[in-house]
């Protein structure tokens, strides 16, 4: 089975996920969030999914940012359209510079790294990424 992660905001939300073997993140794509439970339950029909991974938006003294209280609104809509699949929350501070910066090392041309919708992908590659190396080491 599958885990899914989410990278949310209000205008895309970036989802990767794992293989079946979860040992590989990978990004699948963005979607507008008024989109995303048909997504969801579309992607469900055909793929196993045992676990959600919500980045939780936190300012750096750890408290909550101010789009916390978004990303709480979808995660109860997450529980409430599939309640079966539980949720781990994942803070997330600095995915998107360590997502824009790893697009940046890898060559990619100006007008791509541009593109909001691949540093959301990606930064969500990288929330799933640490989400399974914490669970690795235990944390």
């Amino acid at each position: 089975m599958r885990i899914m992660a989410f990278d949310y905001g209000t205008k895309r939300i970036g989802i990767a996920v794992t293989d079946p073997l979860q040992m590989i993140a990978t990004g699948l794509e963005t979607v507008h969030p008024n989109l995303i439970v048909e997504y969801l339950k579309k992607y469900l029909q055909t793929e196993q999914v045992e676990r959600f991974v919500v980045g939780e938006p936190k300012q750096m003294d750890n408290t909550p940012s101010q789009s916390a209280m978004h990303v709480k609104g979808f995660v109860n809509l997450l529980k409430k359209t599939f309640p079966d699949v539980p949720i781990d929350m994942m803070d997330e501070r600095f995915t998107s510079k360590m997502a824009s910066a790893a697009i940046l090392a890898g060559g990619v041309k100006k007008s791509v790294r541009q593109d909001k919708a691949l540093v959301d992908t990606v930064s969500a590659v990288i929330l799933l990424q640490s989400w399974m190396e914490r669970r690795s080491f235990g944390f």
